[in-house]
Parts: C-alpha cells; structure tokens; sequence
C-alpha cells in the first residue's frame, strides 16, 4: 500500500458493472508525469466532499490492481478509501502552461510507435498522450438506448440493501469519434468516452427540448468546430483490458487536452 499524489485528467462516462454498480474509469499523472490508472472508483457513491474534478490533485492510499496486467493500474484500498483533494492547477488563462509540463512531459505522435509500445510485453505501455497531425471528421453513431439487463438486475439487486436507492446513469444513445491523421498520415477512428461529451449531449438536449439532432450538432459544433480546428488539441489515450493484445488498435480516447494554441518561445 502506498499513499499517491495524483494529478486527475480522466474521467470517463460512466459505466454499469454487475460487481460494482457504476463505475468511472479514472486515470492521471503523478508529479514525475508518469501515468497512473485508477480502478474501481464507485465516483457518483463517494461523499461530496471527496468528488474531484478534472485537473485536482488528490492523495489516496493505493495498491497494485493484481488482477490488471497493465502497468498503469492501480486500485483504492477498498472502495470507501478516502479521497483528499489537496489543490488544483487552474487554467491560467487558455494557455494552460503549467497543465502542459505534466500532461506533455512524453507525447506520441505516431500510430504504430504507439501499439508497438503497446504490445511490448517487456515495457506495456496502456495510456497515452497522442497529438493527432488532423482532425479529419468528428463522428456520431446510434448505439443501444438501454443499459444491458443482466446489469440492471445486478445494480437492481444491490439497491435492495440501501437505505437510499442509486439512480443509475442515463446511457448514451450515440457515440462519438474522431478521425484523424499521425504524422505518417496513418488514420485512426476512435471513440470518445470522455464524461465531458456525455455531459454536453445531456445539456444540449435539456436546452433544445429533446431535439437528439440538434443536440449531436451541438456536440460536434464543440468537439469539431472549436476543439479540432481552434485549440492546440491532444487526446489522452488508453487501452481497453479485453482487446490490449488482441485488438488491431486497442486504444481509446479517454480524455482530451485543448488549451489554446501558443508559441514555444511563450511556453518556455
């Protein structure tokens, strides 16, 4: 066991688990830039108190996941570990420099370095900062409107023993991509499990009175228009624990990195 200094960066929307309830996939940084991968975290169940946000640094006692080969991942003690939140790294304008020399300490900018890193069984690389040479397209694709039902029952089943009843998440009725272009121009489609883009899809809808299309055009309008063709973007990247070794491209984008664009005679 060891008690981390953790710079939070990821935070992906959440997900149902037969064991578990609900589940964010949660990753960052330590203060050397290296990353770290934390998993379980139950975040909608934890006290108030303890609910990071993106880019809060936190300590907490940690462990190795010993069920996770990747070198990245860590675990809470239990599950109702406490979380200190201990300061943040504001934005400091939209240059966001003091956020870049941790996020892009080590950046890829090559597709295949990067599944070559991470299938290398000697040195497994599972998360990532990638810079994209070009944003081609942003991409929006109907999925299933309901959670899996095996799961509901679980979480259905789990609630029995609570005093006060979990409301589970409302699952996504899209996905969203990129494509997008390395510096060999090898493209990649990857899909965006952000929270921040679910977020964005649930306000937009709010705001449009349940118009689905003009709510996607809201999205992408942010993640294409603004993000893509404006900001200085990076995408964090990690892979998926079933498809690492099998998977053609076992990655997926996690989180993104959008300050504005600056000069590096401004950055350093």
């Amino acid at each position: 066991m060891a008690r981390e200094k953790i710079l939070i960066t990821v935070k992906t929307y959440p997900t149902l688990s037969k064991k578990y309830s609900e589940l964010v996939c949660t990753a960052g940084f330590r203060e050397d830039g290296s990353w770290i991968r934390l998993y379980p975290i139950q975040f909608r169940r934890m006290p108030y108190q303890e609910q990071f946000k993106k880019w809060h640094w936190v300590e907490m006692d940690i462990v190795k996941n010993t069920k996770d080969f990747r070198p990245e991942s860590y675990r809470p003690v239990s599950l109702d570990t406490q979380v200190e939140i201990i300061g943040e790294i504001k934005a400091d304008g939209d240059a966001w420099s003091e956020r870049r020399k941790i996020a892009l300490k080590t950046v890829y900018t090559n597709k295949k370095q990067l599944i070559d890193d991470a299938k290398n069984r000697d040195k497994i690389t599972s998360l990532a900062t990638f810079k994209p040479q070009k944003i081609l397209k942003f991409i929006t694709e109907p999925v299933e409107r309901e959670w899996d039902k095996n799961k509901l029952e679980a979480l259905t089943q789990m609630n029995l023993f609570e005093t006060e009843q979990f409301k589970v998440v409302r699952k996504l009725p899209y996905k969203f991509s990129y494509r997008f272009t390395d510096d060999e121009n090898a493209e990649s489609k990857l899909m965006i499990e952000d929270w921040e883009i679910g977020q964005l899809y649930w306000n937009s809808l709010k705001r449009h009175n349940g118009d689905e299309s003009k709510a996607c055009e809201d999205v992408k309008k942010k993640y294409f228009d603004d993000f893509a063709k404006k900001k200085d973007l990076f995408l964090f990247l990690g892979t998926t624990k079933v498809n690492h070794f099998t998977g053609r491209n076992p990655f997926v984008i996690i989180g993104l990195f959008y300050p504005k664009p600056i000069s590096q005679m401004k950055l350093f």
